[in-house]
């Protein structure tokens, strides 16, 4: 390790004072510090978590910026300069200055508190937001969760909402999205239904069978579906036999034999992995989605949403392990 040596001639207080230059770069005086401190460039930048090319340039700027020199270099040794003494001190100073201001930011962030606001459709309220919500809760208790429930697109800041749960591709660009989840819709019905009939082979065959869909006030509802071999891609046209705005309450008509419909597999997905609900046409496919959470693209947004937005991005994925894609 280079060996580090102080002038033993005499403080240069004056010289300093001669400068005449206001230092405003309180990071570069703490890099000269902790250079100082660590007696060494490398050990330095190891405990700045930074490359030792950007300790070495920002040492490099703050001499540009006072025109002198503060540090005498060999391979070996570092020897401070009369005037780089001098200004040791004041940087010492600004490293106590900036340990302080970031012991301050790092209390104020870690309270995790306050009201979250958040918005999401029916079909993931019950199996993915309430979940979400009270594990967030568990482990952090001094965040109050208001949630929104609705199919329609929401105002943020009008309404107030901080984080909203949003299906598909974003069409506003101040918003930033962060994807949580990806899947299909499945088509399914119930084992005793299709003991009734010949099960769909082709999209068109579904004609002759009673479709359950989600919609609302549509006289006509429209299924894309592609083949497996990626060449094949059908749209069906239909009326349903029964139509509702909530796939929630869909899953109890397709139970009882109602017909076949499609479902996301994020609403009752136990229907499907318990055998009650089966899949058909598994040849063609409905177009995966993303399921994202979406927030205002300001900069400063708050400790409870970023904290939030990271948590449920890791925990989305523990509760549905295995998507359809």
């Amino acid at each position: 390790m280079p060996t580090l040596t102080w002038p033993v001639d005499g403080k240069a207080g004056n010289e300093f004072s001669k400068i005449g230059i206001v230092m405003t770069d309180l990071n570069a005086l703490v890099v000269f510090a902790k250079v100082v401190e660590a007696n060494s460039f490398s050990e330095a930048a190891r405990r700045l978590n930074m490359p030792i090319s950007t300790v070495s340039r920002r040492i490099a700027e703050l001499e540009d910026q006072l025109g002198v020199r503060l540090l005498e270099r060999s391979t070996r040794n570092l020897r401070l300069t009369e005037l780089g003494s001098e200004i040791l001190e004041h940087a010492m100073r600004s490293a106590e200055l900036s340990e302080a201001v970031d012991n301050l930011v790092s209390n104020q962030l870690s309270d995790v508190s306050g009201v979250l606001r958040l918005s999401a459709p029916p079909s993931v309220s019950d199996t993915l937001v309430g979940p979400l919500a009270a594990a967030f809760q568990a482990s952090y208790p001094n965040v109050r969760i208001q949630v929104l429930v609705t199919d329609r697109m929401v105002d943020h800041i009008a309404e107030g909402v901080d984080l909203v749960f949003r299906l598909g591709a974003l069409k506003d660009s101040s918003l930033v999205a962060r994807r949580i989840l990806t899947y299909r819709h499945r088509l399914v019905a119930s084992p005793a239904y299709l003991q009734t009939c010949t099960p769909p082979q082709r999209p068109q065959d579904l004609l002759e069978h009673r479709l359950v869909a989600f919609s609302y006030r549509k006289p006509q509802n429209i299924w894309t579906f592609r083949h497996v071999n990626g060449k094949e891609k059908e749209t069906l046209t239909f009326q349903p036999f029964l139509s509702m705005n909530d796939f929630a309450g869909l899953a109890p008509a397709l139970l009882a034999g109602g017909g076949i419909g499609d479902l996301p597999p994020i609403v009752q997905p136990e229907l499907v992995r318990e055998g009650r609900l089966v899949e058909v046409m598994t040849e063609w496919r409905f177009q995966t989605f993303d399921l994202s959470i979406v927030h205002l693209g300001n900069r400063h947004i708050s400790r409870p949403v970023r904290v939030f937005k990271e948590f449920a991005t890791q925990m989305a994925p523990t509760l549905f392990p295995d998507l359809p894609i």
